[in-house]
């Protein structure tokens, strides 16, 4: 993997820009991002085929959402809707939510079970592995009408979406490709089976709408060392912050990472003090009427009180304390994007465990101690960035080099592999030389 910044060459978009100039790439690389890529909308349209329908891996929910034969789950992988379905010999499929005659959705709630996939439109009816089993009038009537005489059933399914599990996540692709799931994680992988150790069961939902393009969040859980700076809860309370025991690792493309925090871990020095005391997210004036929020359970045994895992390009896992989620961030337009939270527990959670994750549920979310503030500074940088056609994010914490930062969450190694990764999906000529 070369780490060079050369500024020997300009990096260029490539593929349809409408009638507008064609954008150029900041010669740092992957250390600067330029507003643009956060506001144009052919950039966009062009993320939609590149990466949500490209190379990757996407969630798409729990097993345990769709625990029995002919249940099914609606949801998205960047804009196109999808169906997660669960067939009669027990196996998961997930296919495009639309009819292969004339492109009608076939399912419109969020969830629920069903025999097969009918289409109210002309009747076309699917079984639950997305086959074709029925097309209503297909023979005509009194020797009128009719599809043609080869017309086939088996060359009309829906459009099938490669499928993989771990750990009780469902992941599915576009790409036939694509290397495995657990390949494609790597050693991140291994954060997955950290915490997902049990059978799940869901707990709950929270989606948000978040006005800004969907990179800005997805920069977010990547950043290993805002925490402590923005997050007054983390700061104060001392769940997380830059002083205490931490970690982070990436996949060798740098695709995914997480980071890890050891609360009550505290390692004294003058320089965390001298910078602590000048963040506004210290304030040892706040209290708790009920602290009882803040006692939490080694349920894993290791001291870790969060880790935060993100998988390229929309997903999260969390635990914070004894709360347990996932995040998929599901892009809504150039400006605007969902995120859809999923609380859980694991089945054989005693009525105590259940009822400290929902407490604890309150710290993440739209509405959370914690989050509240993710979504807010996405909202104030988008605002910030206006048409984007000027400005450029600086992204050299912790070095200049996907490698540089190391395992320290104090760092913007993630985020500069992130977009270098981004920038090779989208086909943007790398100053590498």
């Amino acid at each position: 993997m070369s780490t060079s910044n050369s500024s020997c060459h300009e990096a260029v978009v490539h593929g349809p820009l409408s009638h507008k100039t064609p954008r150029t790439w900041p010669a740092e690389g992957y250390t600067r991002a330029p507003y643009w890529v956060y506001t144009d909308p052919d950039i966009y349209a062009q993320e939609q085929a590149k990466i949500f329908r490209g190379k990757a891996w996407h969630y798409v929910g729990l097993e345990a959402e769709v625990p029995d034969v002919g249940s099914f789950k609606t949801t998205y992988i960047g804009e196109q809707s999808v169906v997660l379905t669960r067939a009669e010999d027990g196996s998961l499929h997930v296919v495009v939510n639309r009819c292969a005659h004339r492109g009608n959705m076939l399912c419109r709630d969020a969830f629920g079970k069903v025999k097969k996939l009918y289409c109210v439109y002309h009747a076309w009816n699917y079984n639950l592995k997305g086959d074709l089993t029925h097309a209503a009038f297909s023979h005509g009537l009194r020797g009128e009408g009719g599809l043609p005489k080869d017309f086939q059933l088996s060359e009309h399914g829906l459009h099938k979406l490669r499928v993989a599990t771990l750990c009780g996540l469902v992941f599915a692709t576009f790409s036939d490709e694509l290397e495995p799931l657990e390949d494609w994680l790597g050693d991140v992988a291994q954060g997955i089976r950290r915490v997902l150790h049990k059978p799940l069961k869901v707990l709950g939902y929270d989606t948000q709408r978040i006005h800004a393009n969907w990179k800005t969040y997805h920069e977010n859980p990547r950043d290993s060392y805002h925490a402590n700076i923005l997050h007054t809860f983390y700061g104060t309370f001392g769940l997380s912050r830059q002083s205490q025991e931490s970690g982070m690792t990436l996949d060798k493309s740098g695709r995914h990472v997480y980071f890890y925090t050891k609360a009550g871990t505290e390692k004294k020095s003058e320089d965390f003090d001298k910078t602590s005391a000048a963040l506004r997210s210290v304030n040892n004036d706040m209290k708790l009427e009920d602290p009882s929020i803040l006692k939490w359970r080694d349920e894993f045994g290791d001291g870790v009180s969060v880790q935060v895992l993100t998988t390229y390009p929309s997903f999260v896992l969390h635990q914070i304390a004894n709360s347990l989620a996932t995040r998929q961030l599901i892009p809504r337009g150039v400006g605007e994007s969902d995120l859809v939270w999923t609380y859980f527990g694991f089945e054989d959670d005693d009525e105590a465990t259940t009822q400290t994750r929902l407490v604890q549920a309150n710290l993440a979310g739209s509405a959370g101690m914690i989050s509240v503030e993710d979504a807010a500074v996405c909202e104030m940088m988008q605002r910030a960035m206006a048409d984007g056609q000027s400005g450029e994010s600086f992204i050299e914490m912790g070095g200049k080099t996907l490698e540089s930062g190391g395992t320290t969450k104090l760092s913007e190694r993630a985020i500069r592999n992130f977009w270098h990764n981004y920038r090779l999906d989208m086909g943007i000529d790398l100053d590498l030389a």
